[in-house]
């Protein structure tokens, strides 16, 4: 069996795992999993409270990766600017396509969830689900954008906010 080139991730690097968003590699360690060993990244997400482990020679095919840089977010940026892109299709199967790219950790495809979703004041009020989507993209385009910016979240938010609702205007 041979070993698989292991991903150029370190302790305290910040990484973006698509099913949980920005988390901190805390260690390498080697765990004993089912009698086998094992070597595992674990990574933090503070804000979830959680610690995962992930194998370090299945991270890049689970589509863990390092944060996107300054270009990714600048265009994640533009596509937020852009004019919704709402299909016809039932709500069923657009919640669907949305939570996919939601989980799929592509910035630029979670901006376009965003963007589809985000309603200005004078705009109908969003059904329950599509505020709970909306919300769970907005968290994880903020949490990268104050990752790679070094800013707090915050910060990213009224970015990304302004952006928003600079569209609107």
């Amino acid at each position: 069996m041979s070993k698989a080139k292991k991903p150029a991730f370190s302790p305290n690097d910040y990484v973006v795992y698509p099913a949980h968003g920005v988390g901190q590699i805390v260690s390498i360690e080697e765990q004993d999993v089912a009698g086998f060993k094992l070597e595992v990244f674990v990574v933090s997400f503070e804000k979830d409270k959680m610690r995962l482990s992930v194998p370090t020679h299945r991270a890049e095919e689970i589509g863990m990766r390092s944060l996107s840089s300054p270009d990714v977010v600048s265009q994640a940026m533009k596509t937020l600017k852009g004019k919704a892109k709402v299909k016809r299709a039932m709500w069923s199967r657009r919640a669907q396509e949305y939570e996919q790219k939601i989980n799929s950790g592509d910035l630029i495809a979670i901006a376009e969830v965003v963007r589809d979703l985000h309603r200005t004041d004078d705009q109908r009020e969003q059904s329950y689900s599509e505020r709970q989507l909306y919300e769970s993209a907005l968290e994880r385009l903020t949490r990268e954008v104050a990752a790679v910016s070094g800013a707090d979240e915050g910060d990213a938010a009224k970015q990304v906010g302004e952006v928003l609702m600079s569209r609107a205007a």
